[in-house]
């Protein structure tokens, strides 16, 4: 049985991507110092994810015994140190799911580990992470949706579904005690780059100075970037491509592979409301209740305005450029001459 288990649960946009390539590209590192990023690849941690959110709960079909979940925990168990998990789509579960994910876990030690990062940065993230999956809401829409938090709303419900830390805090403290749930804030713009992953190297129990930080990475778009891709969404809605072939086509290709390249070339998307402020305030009180550990300082969850202009700013010239260079990339992939290479995080 494993010493421990430690599970990385999110939240999306924390760096938790950026972390999970540390530690896969780190592995045999990682396992000198009895650290196992389970699975052989990641990939198959998100296999293993999907089949517990889907099997097991109530109405819902029996998880498989040799199915990706149970083969995931067979290879925790066999494991006499620390077994690693990291998947952000896992830590939005309700109670239910929560409580059946950690009882089939059995007794190992168990510690949860949510990134943070304050929500001015975080909503212009996840509405460009948004577009990139599909979304057509507008800035504006989807600000105000935000905002309201309508239960109604599946655009500002599906926000706070993924980045209500302190409720996701209070949810697994109850299944697994608030001092087995540990909040690790991603550090303010400026502080070192090493910063976060030291704080999560020190939670798992890797030396963070062992490892190589020279990762792929996971770039974001632009503004003018997002606003083409936005529009695109609407046209694509009258006759919607499968949502494989929008990863592959669209995403991957055209929006990571394409324009994420020249983010530094267009306008960024800035923020400065006040109700942000606010929110960011309850949110901190209310995570200070739940009581759960902090590695980092709940301060830096403070909003504060992020430098950047608005949609109505980013000119239709400057759109025309972002799209005739995503559409130069996607044009070479379809005909295998693509040369474009992932940027990496150093």
């Amino acid at each position: 049985m494993a010493a421990r288990v430690v599970l990385h649960v999110g939240t999306m946009k924390s760096g938790t991507t950026f972390l999970q390539n540390v530690v896969q590209d780190n592995r045999d590192v990682l396992r000198e110092q009895g650290v196992s990023f389970v699975g052989r690849k990641w990939r198959q941690q998100i296999k293993a994810a999907q089949d517990a959110i889907e099997h097991g709960g109530d109405g819902q079909p029996p998880i498989a015994p040799d199915g990706p979940w149970a083969r995931i925990v067979r290879e925790m168990h066999e494991w006499d140190g620390t077994a690693l998990f990291s998947v952000e789509f896992f830590g939005a579960r309700k109670q239910s799911k929560i409580e059946q994910v950690v009882s089939s876990l059995g007794d190992a030690p168990l510690t949860v580990v949510i990134t943070a990062r304050d929500l001015a940065r975080q909503i212009p993230s996840m509405w460009q992470e948004s577009v990139q999956n599909g979304g057509r809401a507008t800035w504006e829409d989807y600000l105000r949706a935000v905002s309201q938090e309508r239960r109604d709303d599946p655009v500002g419900q599906g926000f706070w579904r993924q980045q209500g830390v302190a409720s996701w805090a209070r949810r697994w403290s109850a299944a697994v005690g608030a001092q087995n749930v540990v909040v690790v804030t991603a550090p303010p713009k400026g502080a070192p780059s090493t910063l976060l992953w030291e704080r999560y190297a020190g939670v798992v129990g890797v030396d963070p100075a062992s490892c190589t930080l020279e990762v792929r990475a996971n770039p974001s778009l632009g503004l003018a970037s997002t606003l083409v891709l936005r529009r695109l969404n609407e046209a694509l809605a009258e006759d919607p491509l499968s949502r494989r072939d929008y990863h592959e086509r669209v995403k991957r290709v055209l929006a990571k592979k394409g324009m994420a390249h020249h983010r530094g070339e267009e306008p960024a998307l800035g923020l400065d409301e006040p109700w942000v402020y606010a929110r960011s305030e309850k949110e901190i009180a209310d995570l200070r209740r739940v009581g759960c550990r902090v590695v980092g300082d709940l301060a830096e969850l403070t909003s504060y305005p992020v430098a950047g202009v608005g949609p109505g700013d980013v000119s239709a010239e400057q759109q025309l450029e972002a799209a005739v260079r995503g559409l130069a990339v996607a044009v070479r992939d379809l005909t295998g001459t693509a040369k474009a290479k992932r940027p990496r995080r150093k």
